[in-house]
């Protein structure tokens, strides 16, 4: 048994499922001396790091020239929320080669769509209708008396008369 069953955490339901080279808007609380505002971070996600409890996600952005990365904890109580802006299309799990390119070189490619919030498969099962009665077992089909199912064999089971005979 894992640290997350014994302690009841779930994912967070408001967090869309995130995938490397996803544009996010990151909104954070930050608190400075006494007042607490919300800032925004806006930027790629070059990495997904850790599962369950300790999970967490790099956004990387350029700001006035500068490469800026932050690393934020998907259970964290400062993150309000994640907004997905766009999906880009990548071929690696790790975009830190993101981190030596500047200007158009360091643009993705966009994807077919944008995600909304996937639905975690807990709430999936949730909101599916109720389940088709499964089929009998073997077993009871074996146990099924053979008299019973013979009548049926039989009524299935027509035959047509025989064509007339030709003089030939």
């Amino acid at each position: 048994m894992d640290m997350e069953a014994l302690l009841g955490i779930k994912p967070r339901a408001d967090i869309p499922e995130l995938r490397p080279g996803d544009t996010v808007k990151v909104s954070i609380r930050v608190v400075e001396g006494e007042k607490e505002r919300t800032q925004l971070f806006q930027g790629a996600v070059i990495g997904l790091e850790g599962g369950g409890m300790n999970s967490s996600f790099i956004v990387r952005r350029v700001a006035y020239g500068v490469g800026v990365e932050r690393k934020f904890f998907l259970q964290s109580p400062r993150l309000e929320k994640v907004e997905l802006v766009r999906h880009s299309k990548v071929r690696r799990a790790k975009l830190y080669y993101l981190r030596h390119l500047s200007g158009k070189a360091s643009r993705l490619k966009e994807g077919k769509a944008i995600r909304e919030l996937q639905v975690r498969p807990e709430e999936a099962e949730a909101a599916m209708p109720e389940a088709v009665p499964a089929a009998p077992s073997a077993e009871a089909v074996l146990a099924a008396p053979a008299a019973a199912a013979a009548p049926e064999a039989k009524a299935e089971v027509k035959t047509q008369p025989a064509p007339p005979a030709t003089a030939a």
